[in-house]
């Protein structure tokens, strides 16, 4: 009998959670596998649970945050949503 590979256990940012500006709430995930020093990773979820990721990763959480923030700032939290194709940054 063969098992399935088991999904890494994840740690998740401090940072992660919703986040609400313009009236419009997303779930900000900044996440790396448990017990490791790697990168960090981003992901938005939409309350359409479309899904964004950001293909590079990020040396700190708050890296990763602060970037977060700067794309909010430039293209507005409805960015996240006005992609036909979900987006990756």
């Amino acid at each position: 009998m063969t098992s399935k590979p088991k999904k890494p256990k994840l740690e998740h940012s401090e940072l992660s959670g919703e986040f609400t500006d313009d009236g419009v709430t997303v779930l900000v995930d900044i996440f790396r596998p448990a017990g490791t020093n790697a990168d960090w990773r981003m992901e938005v979820i939409t309350p359409e649970e479309d899904l964004i990721e950001w293909e590079e990763p990020f040396a700190t959480d708050r890296e990763a945050f602060d970037e977060f923030l700067a794309t909010v700032a430039r293209d507005g939290i409805r960015s996240f949503f006005d992609e036909a194709d979900p987006a990756i940054h």
